[in-house]
């Protein structure tokens, strides 16, 4: 029987990059897609107020996923270093370990999170007017927390095994269904933001399932050796190793999230208009994120391969490599963005020139988050991909905490900025990883842990 899983070590660094990361791309899409027609269509039935509510409730629900996210990366590679060192018969057992994992802690974050909800939504400081639909918004997404993990778990074992095709199909099954759904339940119902959450909660339930049962009947040709004793004791080395690589990133995940919580709940009140800007304006950070997004995701994969085989000049092809795409498309972005900024807008806003008014002076802003995104997305691979926790811990730090919370605190209060510099803090913040990475890589730190540098230590 052939095997599904996809050596990285050898072939075509572009073609593997591009064929690899266009699902990927496809798939982060098919969220934003779906993502925004939560925003569109009850924007369009419920104008700037429904707007705000699914754009508070829509962060809150994104801060309770950084354990799913964090874990899950960090799952991928280390998925992908035991393809590379080839120890492919530990991957069944590895991966019973992540999902009882994650499905457990799952289950926690939501009864946290459903417990201290009011606290959060106010501390967000979510308009009066908005603060009904963005507490059933937020209820719903926190009910339905144990698809976005078990989804985020399942994809990242493919992912690391180099099939990014199958997640693809899956989440373009959910973002139809899920837009399906938004018609029904906010235009046709009347459910207005709890419906949009309704429609998403049963659209990543159904992508999770689909995807489990795929890995499930096409487990021997995924070389997964897992008994039904893996799903329910892990093993404890390889909880250790996940929990290592796997806090670092959840930090980092978490950190930024609490960061853009603060950031916009610093901007939620300035008024409706304001805030519903900012959720436009998030959306439209999101579509910077899709190339690069499904860069890093593949380029940690190709890294993680090529270290654990102790291939270190195709490391560094494959960040060149990364740096050229990236770059480009990020320049693309721009360009559209000059010329069609207040009809983007205006979309979302549904026309309402009180909130396109707000996004005057953000082309700036726009072109450092594509930017940023795109130049996050060549070192995140290295820094992701070479499992060293202690730089991924800094990364963590430097970027959710210190730099995050520092800008926005310089420009937007100290500088009197106001929400543009909330915005602007944000920004330039997501250069931050960039920056240490291009230390990590001059140094030669991420050598460390090849074969050659083990072998020469013993």
């Amino acid at each position: 029987m052939k095997s599904r899983i996809k050596d990285f070590t050898e072939g075509r660094i572009s073609t593997q990059l591009i064929v690899f990361s266009a699902p990927l791309f496809l798939s982060n899409l098919m969220q934003v897609i779906y993502n925004m027609a939560d925003m569109f269509i009850v924007g369009q039935v419920h104008g700037k107020v429904g707007i705000s509510a699914v754009s508070v409730g829509g962060d809150l629900c994104n801060l309770l996923t950084f354990i799913a996210i964090g874990f899950s990366n960090a799952g991928q590679v280390l998925v992908a270093k035991y393809i590379g060192a080839g120890k492919k018969e530990k991957l069944g057992r590895f991966t019973g370990t992540m999902c009882s994992f994650l499905l457990s802690s799952a289950l926690v974050i939501s009864v946290i999170s459903i417990i201290f909800q009011d606290a959060l939504l106010k501390f967000m400081k979510t308009p009066d007017i908005a603060y009904k639909d963005a507490a059933e918004y937020s209820l719903i997404c926190m009910i339905g927390l144990v698809f976005i993990y078990g989804y985020n778990m399942v994809s990242a074992v493919l992912r690391g095994m180099g099939d990014s095709k199958h997640p693809f199909i899956f989440v373009s099954l959910a973002a139809a269904m899920n837009i399906i759904l938004d018609i029904i339940f906010v235009a046709v119902v009347g459910m207005g933001a709890k419906g949009a959450a309704l429609a998403t909660v049963i659209s990543q339930g159904t992508s999770f399932l689909m995807c489990a049962l795929f890995l499930f009947v096409k487990r021997k040709e995924f070389e997964l050796d897992a008994k039904p004793r893996d799903f329910i004791i892990p093993e404890k080395e390889m909880l250790k190793s996940l929990v290592k690589l796997g806090i670092p990133m959840a930090i980092k995940m978490a950190s930024v999230q609490i960061s853009k919580l603060f950031v916009n709940s610093r901007i939620n009140a300035y008024g409706v208009e304001v805030s519903a800007f900012s959720g436009i304006a998030n959306k439209i950070s999101s579509i910077s994120n899709l190339i690069s997004a499904a860069m890093n995701t593949a380029g940690s994969t190709m890294v993680g391969q090529n270290i654990s085989a102790g291939k270190e000049e195709r490391v560094k092809k494959i960040l060149k490599t990364l740096a050229v795409i990236t770059l480009s498309v990020s320049t693309f972005i721009s360009i559209i963005f000059l010329f069609f900024q207040n009809e983007i807008i205006g979309f979302f806003a549904d026309g309402d020139q009180s909130v396109v008014a707000v996004g005057e002076h953000f082309f700036i802003i726009a072109v450092l988050l594509f930017y940023a995104s795109a130049m996050r997305a060549i070192m995140n691979a290295l820094l992701n991909g070479s499992g060293n926790t202690k730089v991924n811990f800094a990364t963590a730090i430097f970027d959710g905490i210190i730099m995050r919370f520092g800008l926005a605190i310089l420009f937007g209060m100290v500088l009197n900025m106001e929400y543009y510099g909330f915005w602007l803090g944000d920004a330039l913040a997501g250069f931050t990883p960039f920056v240490i990475g291009i230390v990590f890589y001059v140094t030669g730190s991420w050598k460390k842990n090849m074969p050659s540098a083990l072998s020469q230590k013993a």
